[in-house]
């Protein structure tokens, strides 16, 4: 089984400084015959706040022929409390209408593919207990399949048990529950995005990858993180095991979002403030 797995395209029918994208990555996701196509968030530019956005970016994903499972990102669905797009109940309800579930689960003969909503990650309410609490039921439900989990944010940033990053990582409470819930279950793969940086590493018996952002990469705006500065996608085959392969699809610009930043995202170096 081939999986692409996409992420960040930041589209919108306003702020279209990344749209160029999206040719190229849908020919280079044609020509790959992949089984599936997951999208693991920051679909929009501000799909948060802009139904418009969501309905525009899932018009160009129903282009592929291909099937495809998307999550939500920050700038879909909000983010943490106290920042100025936080999660709600609003928000949730125009992405579960718009697009669909915010998690899922996927299975093939021998896998069990999980989604989280990573953006619940860090409320600890209702919604996040509930998240929990259906994790634990697929994990424990899945009949001797090996899993593969998905999501938006990454599990850390420089090492398994750092501190709080803030804006760019799950924190730290709910990274223990996680990692419990991985040691418990034959969890192969934990695949995100986010970071608009491309890396993989291992933590215990869990391969690790970030995907590369489809539409831009990060110069001064943030500090250094591990891995590559790029653009493209991940194919990620799956066997007995599961081998991931980062690719720098031909074709698309790695935009730079440091030059457009004040007309993308004008408070957005705001929330990068807390990597510092």
């Amino acid at each position: 089984m081939k999986i692409i797995q996409i992420t960040d395209t930041h589209f919108s029918p306003e702020k279209s400084h990344f749209n160029g994208n999206w040719a190229p990555l849908l020919t280079w996701i044609e020509d790959a015959r992949a089984d599936l196509i997951i999208h693991t968030g920051d679909l929009t530019v501000d799909g948060a706040d802009k139904p418009g956005d969501i309905t525009f970016c899932m018009d160009l994903m129903r282009q592929t022929s291909i099937p495809m499972l998307i999550l939500p990102g920050n700038h879909d669905v909000g983010h943490l409390p106290g920042c100025e797009q936080p999660v709600n109940a609003e928000r949730l309800a125009r992405w579960r209408d718009l697009v669909g579930e915010d998690r899922w689960f996927e299975d093939t003969a021998d896998w069990r593919l999980i989604g989280l909503n990573s953006l619940l990650l860090g409320h600890e309410d209702d919604e996040e207990e509930a998240q929990f609490e259906w994790l634990r039921e697929t994990l424990e439900e899945r009949r001797g399949r090996r899993i593969a989990l998905f999501a938006h944010k990454p599990l850390f940033v420089d090492e398994p048990h750092e501190g709080d990053t803030g804006y760019w990582s799950v924190r730290p409470a709910q990274r223990k529950r996680l990692y419990d819930l991985i040691a418990a279950h034959d969890v192969a793969l934990f695949a995100s995005g986010h970071l608009h940086w491309a890396w993989q590493g291992r933590f215990e018996n869990t391969a690790l990858t970030w995907g590369p952002s489809a539409a831009f990469i990060l110069d001064k705006l943030v500090r250094e993180m591990p891995g590559e500065r790029l653009v493209g996608a991940v194919v990620h085959e799956f066997g007995d095991d599961v081998e991931s392969d980062i690719v720098a699809v031909p074709g698309m610009t790695a935009y730079v979002l440091d030059d457009v930043i004040e007309e993308v995202y004008p408070t957005g170096a705001k929330q990068t403030e807390s990597v510092e």
